[in-house]
């Protein structure tokens, strides 16, 4: 799977609620579902092109609305420094005894949680 692919389910996760009920479907079939133009359109009885009029328009929703708020982002961002501060508990755990490497595994797990949230 590409980062833009990523990028483009994300986007749908995040903001698909504010997309007309026919270009959220069209979209999830897409992108989601691996569905042609072609089968959506026979699917849906309108043109290919009308099909990729509307799935071109819900991605610019999601495109113009993620550069108003970020939250996308802001996620991404969230999970890398996560993942970042889980390895280092990981780390520390291989070089620490006692009451300090039970905090430091105890720490490891609830990080862990807050990545799977």
């Amino acid at each position: 799977m590409t980062d833009e692919t990523v990028y483009r389910t994300m986007l749908f996760d995040f903001y698909g609620e504010l997309l007309t009920d026919k270009q959220r479907e069209y979209f999830d079939l897409h992108y989601n579902e691996d569905y042609s133009l072609g089968e959506i359109a026979e699917m849906t009885g309108i043109s290919r092109q009308g099909v990729w009029d509307i799935i071109k328009r819900a991605e610019d929703t999601l495109r113009k609305t993620e550069e108003k708020t970020g939250l996308v982002h802001r996620f991404r961002e969230t999970q890398a420094s996560l993942a970042e501060i889980e390895a280092s508990l990981r780390q520390l755990i291989s070089m620490t005894q006692g009451e300090a490497r039970v905090l430091a595994e105890r720490l490891t797990a609830r990080v862990h949680e807050l990545k799977e949230q």
